[in-house]
Formats: structure tokens, C-alpha cells, sequence
């Protein structure tokens, strides 16, 4: 069975990928520096599965270490999660971002290079789609980006469009993804950001289990039904499907290509929260603040390509999203 490495191995969506992964029978080496996420993941995954990663705590900005990984494991494929991700971060330390994430995936590609590892799925993000095209969003689409965390992204598809083209031989799937929600079925993996969340489903969990008192929803003034802002949101156990199905894409087909991967279904915050009201039979008081800087008001997808290439379609519903992530917010606090 092909060995696949993935790196920020014990994040939100890099976790649920190493269990689908192990369920599916990969052999799975990980690494992360556990920046946002922490070393119970492991014993998590291992308690799911019944099986273990072969894992390395390592930052990919280590080009030494990084090196070892792929000497010590024939790697067939990397699936690339790994980079810092709060956009408000990004415009206060732009160098950081651009260091870890840009200069991580440089370090990243010469050890694929070295040791002749030709396959990569990248986490991409519906981010390089920028402000001024209209939803729903295909891959054709011009890119850009209000922010360092976005142009982290856009620079990276770049870079790996030219790997690509100087070497035949490379393939890189672009998985361009919307706005990951939910958890894992068993409760124990999910969502849980080190500090202060940047998404909104662990927002909208502290509010329901009494962390804070209320939600802010920034702005409803946008040109949407309810005037709050509109996203396609997905479950993480959709994504890493599609993360999965695009390693066989990989394998057998060269090239770049960009791939969206979202339900193409557009949800207001409003409409978010309602739907959570009902999956956790709990109120989620909010208020309306003032619109955030380089938000946009509607983004959603278009997947007929994922679906064409990959076989791929999304399976969970918005009442799913809002089980699963209420479940496993229960079940940390129950433990804790």
C-alpha cells in the first residue's frame, strides 16, 4: 500500500485525515511542531483506528529534519496542510506568514525533489478567489488576495503550476476548499484551535457551552437575504474524502490542476447559527458589529469539476456540521 505524508499531521483537518487515511489502509508518516493543535491528537487517532502515523514533531522550515523524514520513508504522496493560518495574524506579521508558509513549502519541495517524491495535494483555499469574482466560484476564475495568509496561497498554487511545468513528471492537485466545519463521529477530534479561534464554529461553541456570552456577526448590511455574510460551508469529513480521492487523481495523472471542493450551497452566519440552535438545543445569543475589512458577502462554490475528476461530491448536511461539532465540543468539556 503507497505511503502517504502529511504534514501538520495533528491539525483540525490533518487529524481527520490521518484517521481516513489509516482506515483506508495507508501506510501514514505525519509531522507538525504542534503550533495549533497538541500531542494527545496522536493517541486520539490511535484510539479511533486501532492504528498508529509514524510521526515526527518537526517544523517544516527544517530543512535537516525534513530531509531525515523522506530518507527514513519512501513517500509517495504529501498532502500539505501545514502553514499558520489567521488572516487577521497575517496583516500584523506578514514576514512570519510568508517565512512559514512560503518558505516552509520551498523547504518542503526540495526534500520531494531530493528524494523523488513526485505527488502533492495541496490545501489550498477559496481565499485566492479575492474580491471581485462572483459566486459560485470556478476554477477558471482570475485569483488574488486581500491578505499575507491569502497570497500565501496564491504564491504557493505558483509555485507548484511551475514545478509542474519544469518537471513532467510532478503532479499537484490544488484543492481549493470553502469553510470547514464539524468533527470527527467519534468525538474525539475536532476543531479546537490553540487560543483565541479565527473560524466561526468554535465561536459559536464557546457561546453554547458558556465560554462567552455572545457571538459577533460582523455586519448585515451585505447584499444577501438576511444581510449577513454568506458561505459554503462543508464538513470536515467531506474534505478529507476529497483529499483522499485526490491521491489516486495524483498518482496517475501529471500535471497541475485546481480543484474546488465545496457543497455549492450558500449559508448565511444567521442561518448557521439556527441551525446549531436546533442540532444543540441551546441559544446562541449574538450581536451585530461593525463589517471586518476584506470581508466579502457571498462565497460559495461550484464542485462540477471534482465531481468530473474525482468522483467526489459533498454528503453532509448543515444540521450534520452543526451535530458533530456540538458533540465534540460536549465531549472535550465532559473530559476535561
Amino acid at each position: 500500500m503507497k505511503t502517504i505524508l502529511v504534514t501538520g499531521a495533528t491539525g483540525y483537518i490533518g487529524s481527520h485525515t490521518c484517521v481516513e487515511l489509516l482506515n483506508r489502509g495507508y501506510n501514514v508518516v505525519g509531522f507538525d511542531n504542534f503550533m495549533n493543535s497538541g500531542q494527545d491528537v496522536l493517541e486520539k487517532i490511535s484510539k479511533i483506528t486501532g492504528k498508529s502515523i509514524k510521526f515526527y514533531e518537526a517544523d517544516m522550515r527544517d530543512k535537516e529534519k525534513t530531509e531525515i523524514i523522506f530518507k527514513e520513508n519512501k513517500i509517495d504522496c504529501v498532502i500539505h496542510f501545514a502553514s499558520s493560518k489567521a488572516v487577521g495574524e497575517s496583516v500584523v506579521k506578514p514576514l512570519e506568514y510568508y517565512e512559514n508558509n512560503v518558505g516552509g513549502t520551498f523547504v518542503l519541495l526540495e526534500a520531494m525533489k531530493k528524494y523523488d517524491c513526485n505527488n502533492i495535494i495541496f490545501s489550498s483555499s477559496a481565499t485566492v478567489y479575492g474580491m471581485n469574482n462572483e459566486s459560485p466560484y470556478t476554477e477558471n476564475m482570475p485569483v488574488s488576495a486581500t491578505n499575507p495568509y491569502g497570497y500565501c496561497k496564491v504564491f504557493i498554487e505558483q509555485i507548484l503550476r511551475d514545478v509542474c511545468t519544469a518537471n513532467k513528471g510532478f503532479s499537484a492537485v490544488l484543492l481549493r476548499y470553502f469553510n470547514p466545519v464539524g468533527a470527527h463521529l467519534s468525538g474525539l477530534i475536532g476543531e479546537k484551535p490553540n487560543g483565541i479561534p479565527n473560524n466561526i464554529m468554535p465561536y459559536i461553541c464557546n457561546v453554547a457551552t458558556g465560554k462567552s456570552p455572545s457571538l459577533n456577526i460582523f455586519g448585515n448590511d451585505y447584499d444577501t437575504p438576511d444581510g449577513t455574510g454568506v458561505r459554503d460551508y462543508i464538513h470536515v469529513l467531506d474534505l478529507v474524502d476529497g483529499h483522499i480521492k485526490a491521491i489516486e487523481y495524483s498518482l496517475n495523472n501529471k500535471g497541475s490542476v485546481e480543484i474546488n471542493l465545496g457543497t455549492e450551497v450558500g449559508t448565511s452566519v444567521l442561518e448557521l447559527v439556527k441551525a446549531y440552535e436546533k442540532a444543540s438545543n441551546q441559544q446562541i445569543p449574538y450581536k451585530i458589529v461593525e463589517r471586518r475589512a476584506g470581508d466579502i458577502g457571498t462565497c460559495y462554490a461550484n464542485s462540477a469539476l471534482a465531481k468530473e475528476l474525482l468522483g467526489w461530491s459533498a454528503k453532509y448536511t448543515l444540521e450534520d456540521m452543526c451535530r458533530d461539532s456540538y458533540a465534540f465540543i460536549i465531549a472535550q468539556n465532559s473530559n476535561n
